[in-house]
């Protein structure tokens, strides 16, 4: 029997197993909604058994290194096969093992880890990106119910929070290995700024709310009523650059007359560029913001569209030189082009 054959004879096992399931009075029994639930929870242990037979097969394959060293120079000169981490992937928990390569006194060192991309924390980046996904919809309490439902993993609320901070930390990389949309010479520099009030934690308050929160008391225990939220938040400063071709329309043309007429397609936004902070200051993201615009159009050639409120901390900041390209700004979040 070949070594790939050895490594998935779990996964083939379990595949058999949910065959004669689906051939048995049992399944026979359940309705179609009972027999999609019992599906699914199966059909993921299939499947955890696959990547788990994979990661078998990758450990057989790997080959000892003739010399290890880590970033200052020092050597590993012994090495041990076996050596196995968890890791909690979206079909369930598996054993990574590898070889470590050792010395005395030294950290151990497992070349496969970088190899295989592997996160610092025991879940996967798969999971990781479902809890950031789930996180921004609602409360964290919400988001591990959420991945829970998704892939039955349950993971701690303190892990899926650690979880959304990493994902946060790599949004600046994220931005600079994007490969840029083409863009027309004619195409316009959309400049958006605006600000969202945030329910915080009494901790992370600023200390004249903090006082008036704690001068309330609460109206229900879950939840916080219209009226209590008042003192309980901090102002986020969100910016976003991104560039469109015009496309002129009229009121007709987004709202055309009859039950036949299609609406003109609108703008479509490309190479979008997202900037937020709470601890920050409002001066600091609109200062960002026009970086960013600057750095697309260092010569202003362009015509540079601004989309602000009136809150004064937005709408100030430094400006285009007017010989250089054209600047508008509009009051409303939403421009016809």
């Amino acid at each position: 029997m070949s070594a790939g054959a050895t490594c998935f004879a779990s996964a083939e096992e379990c595949f058999s197993e949910v065959v004669s399931f689906l051939e048995g009075d049992e399944a026979a029994s359940l309705d179609h909604g009972e027999l999609e639930e019992r599906l699914e929870e199966k059909s993921r242990e299939v499947f955890r058994r696959l990547y788990q037979g994979h990661l078998d097969l990758r450990a057989l394959r790997e080959q000892r290194l003739g010399e290890v060293k880590d970033a200052s120079g020092v050597a590993r000169p012994y090495a041990e096969a076996g050596h196995a981490r968890s890791l909690g992937v979206v079909f369930g928990g598996v054993e990574v093992s590898r070889f470590a390569y050792r010395a005395k006194g030294e950290a151990n060192l497992h070349p496969a880890d970088a190899w295989f991309n592997l996160p610092e924390e025991r879940y996967s980046h798969g999971l990781g990106r479902l809890a950031a996904i789930e996180a921004a919809r609602g409360s964290y309490d919400s988001a591990v119910e959420a991945v829970w439902r998704a892939t039955g993993q349950k993971v701690p609320k303190r892990q899926l929070e650690e979880l959304v901070r990493r994902a946060a930390m790599d949004v600046e990389e994220f931005y600079a290995s994007c490969e840029a949309e083409p863009t027309g010479e004619g195409d316009v520099v959309v400049l958006s700024c605006d600000g969202k009030g945030v329910v915080m934690r009494p901790g992370s308050l600023r200390e004249p709310a903090r006082r008036a929160a704690e001068a309330r008391s609460a109206k229900a225990k879950t939840r916080l009523s219209k009226d209590e939220k008042s003192g309980r938040k901090r102002m986020a400063t969100i910016g976003a650059v991104y560039e469109v071709e015009p496309r002129p329309r009229s009121a007709g043309d987004m709202f055309p007359a009859g039950p036949a007429g299609q609406p003109t397609p609108a703008p479509e936004a490309k190479n979008k560029w997202l900037t937020a902070s709470v601890a920050g200051t409002a001066a600091q993201v609109v200062s960002d913001i026009f970086d960013e615009a600057e750095r697309r159009d260092p010569v202003h050639e362009r015509t540079w569209v601004a989309l602000v409120d009136g809150n004064n901390t937005r709408s100030t900041g430094p400006k285009p030189r007017p010989e250089k390209g054209a600047w508008r700004s509009r009051s409303s979040s939403t421009s016809c082009m």
